[in-house]
């Protein structure tokens, strides 16, 4: 561990609660969500035993807070033994644990990567832009996907249509295949 790691964050440091200066136009939803999910993060942090100084979060502690917050999610994720395991819509009840979607888990991260970096943390040592934390994200993706019997595939970017000049000058789109 190198000594310059943290050096943002004092250990004790309050930069954690938001200290921010408050600008008089009403935060955007996006802003607002952002102080919300870094402010539950630090008070994370601070339940820990021992508590845990920001200055000194690693990606093990994100992912035990990513573990965590699947208690008060509304996924259900059913479990490889389910009779319903790979169905998209299943047509009974069954008592697979519920979790947190693999979509809110992954903007989560966006918003407190973000904030760690808007708080004085240095890109460079950012817990939530650890490989780990990308790895982990996939998993909970691939695993909710088959569990509910629909492969994830990425969305493709649409190709904008080509455009040939035509005889006369004018521009004519072309369809590309």
């Amino acid at each position: 561990m190198s000594s310059d790691k943290g050096k943002e964050f004092g250990e004790g440091s309050s930069r954690c609660a938001g200290d921010q200066p408050h600008p008089a136009a009403q935060p955007s939803r996006y802003e607002s969500q952002k102080r919300r999910d870094w402010n539950t993060f630090c008070q994370y942090l601070k339940n820990q035993r021992p508590p845990a100084p920001i200055s000194q979060c690693n990606h093990n502690h994100v992912l035990d807070f990513l573990r965590y917050l699947d208690q008060f999610g509304k996924t259900k994720v059913h479990i490889q033994g389910c009779v319903f395991f790979g169905q998209p819509e299943p047509p009974g009840p069954c008592t697979c644990p519920v979790r947190q979607a693999w979509g809110s888990l992954d903007a989560l991260i966006g918003r407190l990567r973000a904030a760690y970096e808007e708080h004085g943390g240095s890109p460079e040592t950012n817990p939530f832009a650890s490989g780990a934390i990308r790895v982990y994200l996939r998993e909970v993706r691939d695993s909710q996907a088959k569990a509910r019997g629909i492969p994830y595939k990425k969305k493709k970017k649409k190709k904008k249509n080509q455009v040939k000049a035509g005889d006369d000058g004018s521009s004519l789109p072309v369809q590309s295949s």
